[in-house]
């Protein structure tokens, strides 16, 4: 049977009790986009949340609203977030932190040595790609940091966007090795306990390393609750959870999608959904959380994740589900 929930409280009062809440109807124009949603016969959850209140809570099929789901390339932009906290928190000096150094390792004499964390966040790193095709033979190998690294790079730092799990797997190499703790550690510490949601362990390399960009599991619930204390301005329930200017400076444009068209910030995706901007993470089969400030809407998706999910297939019809989302909440919808 399908799960829907709605509420009609709003604000910082109703995300502390978020999901205590017994749901009420929030009207035909939020129905109507749950039901749209159920019709996605790849999409197993969905929650939206209109300035902190739940007006769509839904899942279809799927393990459900409150158990983990895997959000595939999501957590890039959850490795993102997290990057901003060892900024602040004075872990590594910034993003033109030159990456080389702050893994101990000597100078390669090419493209290489001007590898940044900015790069590595905007997936301008001139490396090759480690993912689609390539992505197998990466995890295969003996050392997932090494195979990144020492490939004959693809271009130079900061020219054309190159989709890559690798390079976000050597960030979180970088953010383990300035920390002196582990990825997961770091999740828990930094974004799951001050939001009071779960990130349980995920895949690790042979060095023991967690997986940087793939693989992180949260509940729906979870994941929504980290797009809302980011249209928060990175504050829940009082709490500076990840700093204001590091979610700004996140979402500048600093590249494109050659797939979607859309722009790239630092573990961000960049568009437009009911004529404002709009931000979202993405992962393999159609897995979102994604942030319209202007409308204080955040959305969390989950979706079958053995499945894909192109532009023209069922990401496009995630792309046209947000969109009408975002016209029922600007009330154009």
């Amino acid at each position: 049977m399908p799960q829907t929930r709605r509420s009609v409280l709003s604000g910082a009062a109703a995300a502390s009790i978020l999901p205590l809440l017994p749901v009420r109807a929030q009207g035909a124009g939020w129905d109507a986009v749950a039901a749209r949603a159920r019709a996605l016969e790849q999409l197993h959850a969905m929650v939206v949340l209109r300035d902190g209140a739940e007006v769509v809570a839904m899942a279809p099929r799927g393990p459900g609203l409150d158990r983990i789901a895997n959000v595939k390339s999501v957590s890039k932009t959850l490795l993102a977030l997290m990057t901003g906290v060892a900024i602040e928190r004075g872990h590594l000096p910034g993003p033109d932190a030159r990456v080389l150094p702050l893994l101990g390792r000597p100078a390669t004499g090419d493209a290489r040595d001007d590898l940044t964390v900015g790069h590595l966040l905007s997936m301008q790193t001139g490396l090759a790609s480690t993912s689609g095709p390539n992505y197998g033979a990466w995890v295969s190998s003996r050392d997932w940091v090494d195979y990144v690294l020492d490939a004959d790079p693809a271009g130079r730092p900061g020219g054309r966007f190159i989709y890559s799990t690798g390079g976000w797997h050597v960030l979180g190499a970088v953010l383990a090795r300035a920390t002196g703790r582990d990825l997961h550690a770091l999740a828990r510490d930094w974004l799951a306990r001050p939001l009071g949601i779960e990130i349980p362990r995920w895949d690790r390399d042979p060095q023991g390393l967690y997986l940087g960009g793939n693989q992180m599991g949260l509940t729906p619930r979870g994941l929504v609750r980290v797009a809302e204390m980011v249209r928060r301005g990175g504050v829940w329930n009082g709490t500076a959870v990840v700093p204001r200017d590091w979610i700004a400076t996140s979402w500048i444009r600093r590249a494109r999608s050659p797939w979607s068209g859309d722009g790239y910030g630092y573990g961000w995706f960049l568009t437009r959904l009911a004529g404002r901007d709009a931000y979202y993470g993405r992962g393999y089969g159609g897995q979102v959380m994604a942030v319209v400030p202007d409308l204080a809407l955040s959305l969390a998706i989950t979706s079958d994740p053995n499945r894909p999910a192109r532009s023209d297939g069922h990401f496009g019809d995630l792309a046209q589900l947000m969109d009408d989302a975002a016209r029922v909440a600007a009330g154009t919808g």
